[in-house]
């Protein structure tokens, strides 16, 4: 009798395992992250192709460096770029497989599933956004709720993202649901930035 419990345990765990491998292997690849850490120098990004370099590296070390990396940030002026043109169509999970949008328009509406359980950061840990300290909510975009660029003149993108001084930049909320839009920053320096509860860091979505 007792050798076949033995038996059926060995069985179970066998099949438990196989389960685990399956769920594991039908898991969604991972396509959309929070930064861990910015850049360390304020909102002075290196302009849109260092704060991509930035997601590339991020996204390397966590084993996803095979998809092409973007950072969800708009900029101002000639040839101002809108973030949610640079994302690609979607849909895009976290590092756990969940799903945080399934395309552009539903990124960007009310449905959205960002959240401060699924705004994971690429080696899938989660951000402490208000009532942690420190508070590292805020997150970079310079982008209006629709995921476009604000006009040229008040600068809303830390001089597109290359100023750790002068300026200041439309800040989201990976905690609420204003994720990609809800108040100006104090200034662009890393100071300035943690002085509302921001780090420097923000979204990066593959784009293939």
């Amino acid at each position: 009798m007792r050798k076949m419990q033995y038996v059926v345990a060995a069985i179970t765990l066998s099949l438990l395992g196989s389960y685990l491998l399956l769920a594991q292997n039908d898991r969604a690849p991972m396509t959309f992250f929070l930064t861990s850490n910015g850049p360390g120098n304020g909102a002075n990004l290196g302009g849109l192709a260092g704060a991509d370099r930035h997601c590339q590296m991020l996204a390397q070390e966590a084993g996803a460096g095979d998809r092409t990396w973007r950072a969800y940030l708009s900029t101002q002026g000639q040839g101002a770029v809108n973030a949610r043109d640079r994302i690609g169509q979607g849909p895009w999970h976290n590092a756990n497989g969940a799903l945080v949008g399934n395309n552009v328009d539903g990124l960007h509406s009310y449905g959205h599933r960002i959240t401060p359980r699924t705004s994971l950061t690429e080696d899938g840990r989660v951000i402490p956004g208000a009532g942690f300290s420190p508070n590292r909510h805020d997150i970079l975009t310079g982008s209006k709720p629709d995921g476009t660029a604000f006009p040229s003149g008040e600068d809303m993108t830390c001089q597109n993202w290359t100023s750790s001084d002068a300026g200041k930049a439309k800040i989201g909320h990976h905690d609420r649901g204003a994720w990609n839009s809800a108040h100006d920053s104090r200034g662009c320096s890393q100071e300035a930035l943690r002085a509302s509860g921001g780090d420097g860091l923000f979204y990066c979505f593959a784009g293939n």
